[in-house]
């Protein structure tokens, strides 16, 4: 099987098994941390016993740094001491790794006949009490927390190839990295293109892979019946987003799933309740849902759907998160909103819990007042001015509705040009500007490598309380259009 990369990974097996060829094959000679190598540095030879005590004290430095800095590491020692396993999961806990063991269940007579070969052998007494604790220890590990045990059999030689097989799989260790950037801000990704060519769910599923493996916080995707102008050209697909978040909700990441935004006008409320909760229950509590009063008349049109006026339209979205909070709410009994009424509240799944309502829109007097009263989340406008002048509206109408604005979290949806480096960044630009000069466009979307909009970001968060970035990038044609990003989430 493939095994999480990275991760930290602890070889457990006698003495003979095949440890050490195993990891060989498959990692980097830094990414392995070996008791007898160090044996080998602090005494006078791999097999020197009486070097063990210090060869062990390096051992645990080393592989707590790696770990700590999120490297894969892997443990090549005996394995069998419960206390030296618990320690070590704990530590990739702490950092966030995955945390296998992987058995060498090597036949025992295999064991012995390649101890016997080796030119310092281990004593036979001691190498019949490690083949004594390999035949308890497979139930220990079932009992540890483990994220994967994997048993390999070994084969007849030590350096012929071994089936491997999953033998044991506890819950999930939930994924305790801390997806925040330095500077305390979540990036999730705005996927707003679809260049997927004729397998698009393979390019999602990439997609999505690569954002979790980097440390994106989340996936967002705009809910658009029709392409719209500031992105691509109408006839250039843009998928139905609950579907699609259905479809990522199946992948083994920990991304959290969305829309930013949803149209109130497009859906009954109702329906967007029973869509939200469905793909909560569905990624085991990871959905949030971003909404809004809907602005483009066109695709109304185009799909048979009503497009009422500004005050109306303002309407649905109060009314659609009153209705969408009443349906997620334990009971079934009837409701009565400010405009709106349910006979009853029959909605289940219910979603895991509660699920983040972030409202997408900057009208001072009736969005930000809609945001104050009903929403976790309000998503502004990136450029420092504009979101200075808003977050303060956003804030007074807190106070005038009796909520503490920090109840109301502050979100910016950000369009970067980001490039490997200065130069790739204004190859960027000329590709993308279109008739738009070049310096324009280019202070528009901030174009730069990845750690000055991480210093942007900072300032964001310093200066205006943002928590969250919604980061759509203009080119994004590939998961591999991804790896430019990483500097800015670390």
């Amino acid at each position: 099987m493939r095994l999480p990369d990275p991760a930290l990974v602890v070889l457990v097996g006698a003495s003979g098994s095949g440890k050490s060829t195993w990891a060989a094959e498959r990692y980097r000679p830094q990414e392995v941390v070996s008791s007898d190598a160090l044996r080998g540095v602090v005494g006078s030879g791999n097999h020197d016993l009486d070097a063990s005590v210090d060869a062990f004290a390096i051992l645990e430095q080393v592989v707590a740094a790696r770990v700590g800095r999120g490297l894969c590491t892997v443990v090549d020692t005996l394995g069998l001491d419960a206390g030296r396993r618990t320690s070590w999961l704990a530590l990739a806990r702490q950092a966030g790794l995955p945390a296998v063991a992987v058995v060498l269940a090597t036949p025992e007579a295999d064991c012995r006949r390649r101890n016997a070969a080796r030119d310092v052998p281990v004593p036979a007494p001691a190498l019949a009490g490690q083949l004594r604790r390999m035949r308890t220890v497979a139930e220990e590990l079932a009992t540890e927390g483990w994220e994967v045990v994997v048993t390999t059999e070994g084969a007849a030689s030590q350096g012929a190839a071994a089936e491997e097989q999953v033998v044991a799989r506890p819950a999930p260790v939930a994924d305790t990295r801390d997806r925040r950037t330095s500077a305390g801000v979540e990036v999730v990704l705005q996927v707003s293109r679809f260049p997927w060519g004729e397998d698009p769910a393979g390019w999602l599923t990439g997609i999505a892979l690569e954002a979790d493996r980097l440390g994106f916080a989340g996936i967002a995707l705009m809910d658009h019946l029709v392409q719209i102008p500031q992105v691509g050209r109408a006839w250039e697909p843009i998928p139905e987003p609950y579907v699609t978040l259905g479809l990522l909700a199946g992948l083994d990441t920990r991304l959290r799933l969305g829309t930013l935004v949803t149209p109130m006008t497009l859906r009954p409320a109702g329906v967007v309740a029973k869509a939200v909760a469905t793909l909560d229950a569905l990624s085991g509590g990871r959905a949030f849902v971003g909404v809004g009063a809907g602005w483009w008349e066109r695709e109304h049109a185009g799909f048979g759907v009503p497009f009422p006026g500004a005050r109306e339209r303002l309407d649905l979205l109060e009314d659609g998160i009153e209705t969408m909070r009443a349906l997620w709410s334990p009971g079934t009994k009837a409701w009565h909103g400010t405009r709106a009424a349910l006979p009853e509240t029959t909605c289940y799944p219910r979603p895991v819990g509660p699920v983040p309502v972030i409202v997408g829109g900057s009208g001072e007097r009736r969005t930000l007042r809609i945001a104050a009263r009903l929403g976790d989340a309000c998503n502004l406008p990136s450029d420092p001015a504009v979101l200075a002048a808003k977050t303060a509206v956003l804030h007074a109408h807190c106070s005038d509705v009796g909520r503490d604005p920090a109840e109301v979290a502050v979100t910016v949806l950000d369009l970067p040009v980001v490039g490997h480096d200065r130069g790739d960044a204004w190859r960027r630009v000329e590709r993308l500007r279109g008739r738009t000069a070049a310096a324009s466009y280019a202070a528009r979307h901030h174009a730069a490598p990845a750690p000055a909009h991480a210093e942007r970001y900072a300032a964001l968060a310093e200066q205006h309380g943002v928590s969250t970035v919604f980061l759509g990038l203009p080119d994004l044609d590939s998961a591999d259009d991804l790896e430019r990003v990483a500097p800015l989430l670390a």
